[in-house]
């Protein structure tokens, strides 16, 4: 579980994001604040997000 924390919380060296944000699309929950930041995005803002960062790892990948 301590692995599983540590490869998702931190910044790709080729992907320059977060491995959890990456799968999810969204920052990874720690400790006991649980509330949520910012506003609720709609589903097809998340979407649209999404699809970019994948594109976004897909080509830094791709490069090396």
């Amino acid at each position: 579980m301590l692995a599983e924390f540590a490869v998702n919380n931190k910044v790709h060296m080729v992907t320059k994001v977060l491995s959890f944000i990456a799968n999810y699309g969204k920052e990874v929950r720690m400790g006991r604040d649980i509330r949520k930041k910012g506003k609720v995005k709609n589903a097809m803002e998340f979407i649209v997000r999404m699809k970019r960062v994948h594109e976004e790892a897909g080509v830094a990948l791709k490069k090396t």
